[in-house]
């Protein structure tokens, strides 16, 4: 196991607390001493799409001392900026979240002093960039339904996929609802995704929050 890989897991047991977490905590603090920058996102998928666009831009994140931390659920932001941030290891910190859990971030970053409280200014001030209405979307948006067939196609999921769109409760939506939710529809998927998605990107139109919140880190 490497030692980003290790930071990882034990950023993951001493957030969780309970047995285990003072361990978790000496592990976490010893392994930070590499780490310059840890960037918070909701789950595995955005970890993909954030290391598959960096790699495209000739970025070698794990060498740069950046860290990508994924939440396992946005409601899990607190419990990791309380071992990351001001309370905890004390890092840099950035973020990519979905426009839902807006109110929940900015919360929990007003509560560790990284936010003012009651300010209009957005959390991208801060590092924290936010997806309407979540990555998936973005990405859509920026390749286009026609696009995103392509990957699904090069993926050899062209028939999985209009099995999907077959399916009763879709064939009257939108494509790009179809596109968005036949990318969740088994576990893994979304990562899988995500990853191929950004490799197909043109470059000139990779998702506003994807590309500022690299060029903050």
């Amino acid at each position: 196991m490497d030692d980003e890989t290790r930071f990882r897991e034990a950023l993951a047991t001493w957030a969780a607390g309970g047995p285990g977490a003072d361990g978790a905590a000496a592990r976490a603090r010893e392994l930070a001493e590499d780490v310059r920058a840890v960037v918070l996102v909701e789950g595995d998928s955005d970890l993909a799409a954030l290391e598959a666009l960096a790699g495209r831009r000739g970025r070698d994140l794990r060498a740069e001392g950046v860290v990508i931390v994924p939440l396992g659920g946005a409601t899990n932001i607190g419990h990791f900026l309380d071992v990351c941030g001001p309370p905890g290891l004390g890092l840099p910190l950035a973020g990519l979240y979905d426009i839902a859990e807006e109110r929940h971030f900015r919360r929990h970053l007003e509560r560790v002093g990284l936010a003012e409280p009651s300010t209009d200014a957005g959390l991208d001030t801060l590092g924290f960039h936010v997806c309407v209405a979540d990555l998936e979307d973005e990405l859509i948006r920026a390749l286009g339904p026609d696009g995103v067939k392509e990957v699904i196609e090069a993926q050899g999921e062209t028939r999985p996929f209009r099995t999907f769109v077959n399916q009763p409760a879709q064939r009257e939506r939108p494509v790009e609802h179809q596109l968005r939710r036949f990318l969740g529809t088994h576990s893994g998927r979304k990562a899988q995704y995500a990853q191929a998605l950004v490799d197909h990107l043109d470059l000139e139109r990779v998702p506003r929050p994807l590309e500022r919140l690299l060029a903050h880190v």
